[in-house]
């Protein structure tokens, strides 16, 4: 009798917008954060008034942005590197206590009346310090805490979660400034940091394996650059963020402008627009999950490029609040669009072991592109009026827009970047430690004539895979005697870093040593010869207990590394 098929597996729930709050430990640190965004709304609209108060210039106006930007642009490599090796949990919540302590400090000092211009930036360029050493590990977490497949509507859910607090807290700050002033924004800013503050503290995550020992961090620095320079989509992401960011900081940098000069209101007009703003960014994260199935990555993004110019456009002519409001809902549907889109894009380009490092480079280029826009617009607008400003910004929408045409964003392929781990440490005979080195190696092809192009061609990905996970002086050499003979060599400064670049390879990388392993026609594997660079005149004072060069034969094409 035969035996019925088994009933498939159901298929997993096709993820959504909202599908990421499944995951308790995101939901927990999501509605804390959310509480943290309401308070450092409140505090920013208090902030913003209160220089309007002030100081008389419209570019001191305009700094406050730029003074919460600027340290994300300085910093955030740091925090990246320190996130990727070290705990991210205690990071956030050092950061988290910073910036109630520069809160409290803000409150006091805007209650006895001392608060100068000045004072008041430096307050909040501290306010933005914290936030830059606490974005790239709490950003670096998300991918902790959700599966990959759920990572884009976990981002779009991010963005969601600080507009919803952009929506409410700007009116309520509004109101709060003008009932009880600046100070009492200030105070109610500290006190909201408290709820993220417990939830970190009872957090456990569990430990992280390391194989290997943290990286210094000036080499995390580098490790981090190195790999975004050699990676062309994440570099476009980062260019395309700057360009963004340039054109869309006119319209957070001149609202209180917007709402003083152009629509003659007062604090709870500011906070209306801030909170239209707010509202359309909830929508926009709303249907961002929708749109990505119906967009390609770059379409999605020129489209809220030109929604956005044609937003802001409208609120440097309208008179009306109704119709700016409507004007800046627009903008912020556009504005949590094209983020998100780019933190998806580089979160899902990027492997885990240097991912912290990648997002807070993409973090730099588009707060550095906020912070100059920031500065550049309220310069147009002292020196010219806010109309002008919020012109010249729409036409840099425009122009991100059609960067897509020679720069477009790769499309979010499914990618596995997981580590490929079937790599070992080889035995030697010359004994070696950690910091032994230089490290030099060659691999060793035999390759026919009519195989060479395709060989250069192979050889060309290898030599980008090599140098963006720590090769140095690459090269590919010919035999002169022997023209099959080809040889792949490149150096690494000691041992534990030869280690960490083989560590590295992922499932995707491997196509292209099993391409070059195909290509190759000598009897076994490419061989390969491991070799530690010694002076010579060492070999006076410090004798050898073996042979300088180690020479081994490699049967896993994965391995010839």
């Amino acid at each position: 009798m035969t035996q019925p098929d088994p009933t498939p597996p159901e298929p997993a729930p096709r993820p959504t917008a909202l599908s990421a709050m499944r995951y308790p430990v995101f939901r927990k640190v999501w509605f804390a954060s959310a509480s943290s965004n309401f308070g450092g709304m409140i505090q920013s609209v208090g902030a913003a008034w209160l220089m309007t108060s002030i100081a008389e210039s419209a570019d001191m106006v305009a700094l406050v942005q730029a003074s919460v930007a600027l340290p994300i642009m300085l910093f955030s490599l740091v925090a990246g590197a320190m996130a990727d090796n070290f705990d991210r949990r205690r990071m956030m919540l050092g950061a988290q206590v910073f910036m109630l302590l520069v809160s409290v400090a803000l409150a006091a000092c805007a209650w006895s009346g001392v608060i100068t211009p000045w004072l008041l930036l430096s307050f909040t360029f501290l306010i933005g310090c914290g936030a830059a050493f606490n974005a790239p590990a709490w950003q670096a977490s998300v991918g902790d805490m959700v599966p990959r497949a759920e990572l884009p509507g976990a981002v779009a859910f991010n963005s969601m979660g600080f507009n919803i607090a952009r929506s409410v807290g700007p009116a309520v700050g509004g109101a709060i400034v003008a009932a009880a002033g600046a100070a009492a924004a200030f105070a109610i800013n500290a006190v909201s940091y408290v709820a993220l503050i417990v939830v970190l503290a009872r957090w456990r995550p569990p430990p992280r394996p390391r194989l290997l020992p943290p990286e210094a961090l000036g080499g995390a620095i580098a490790a981090g650059v190195r790999y975004v320079a050699m990676s062309p989509s994440i570099r476009i992401v980062l260019g395309r963020a700057a360009v963004f960011g340039l054109g869309a900081s006119a319209a957070m940098a001149l609202m209180p402008l917007v709402a003083r000069d152009l629509v003659a209101g007062g604090p709870m007009t500011y906070g209306l627009l801030l909170g239209a703003f707010g509202l359309g960014a909830i929508a926009g994260a709303m249907t961002s999950t929708r749109l990505r199935g119906l967009l390609s990555t770059e379409g999605l993004v020129r489209g809220a490029c030109i929604a956005f110019a044609a937003a802001v456009a409208i609120a440097a002519v309208s008179t009306v609040l109704l119709l700016t409001m409507a004007a800046l809902m627009l903008a912020g549907a556009a504005w949590v669009l094209a983020l998100s889109t780019f933190n998806v894009t580089v979160q899902l380009s990027a492997p885990r072991w240097v991912v912290a490092r990648a997002l807070s480079l993409y973090q730099m280029a588009a707060f550095g592109g906020m912070a100059l826009g920031s500065w550049l617009w309220g310069f147009v607008a002292d020196h010219g009026d806010v109309r002008t400003a919020l012109l010249a910004a729409a036409l840099v929408m425009v122009a991100c827009a059609l960067l897509g045409l020679w720069m477009p964003l790769a499309k979010l392929a499914d990618l596995n970047l997981d580590p490929l781990s079937r790599w070992k440490e080889p035995a030697t005979v010359v004994p070696v430690q950690p910091r032994t080195g230089p490290v030099v190696v060659t691999i060793e092809y035999i390759i026919r004539e009519q195989d060479v192009l395709e060989f250069l061609g192979a050889m060309a990905e290898r030599r980008r895979i090599r140098r963006r996970d720590g090769a140095r002086n690459w090269r590919v050499l010919r035999d002169l005697a022997d023209p099959e003979v080809w040889i792949e060599r490149y150096e690494t400064p000691t041992w534990l870093e030869y280690i960490r670049l083989n560590s590295r390879i992922t499932h995707d990388d491997a196509t292209i040593p099993e391409h070059l392993r195909a290509l190759h026609r000598g009897p076994g594997a490419p061989r390969v010869r491991r070799m530690i660079e010694r002076q010579t005149s060492a070999l006076h004072t410090v004798p050898e207990s073996g042979p300088s060069a180690i020479t081994e034969p490699v049967t896993d094409p994965t391995r010839a590394s």
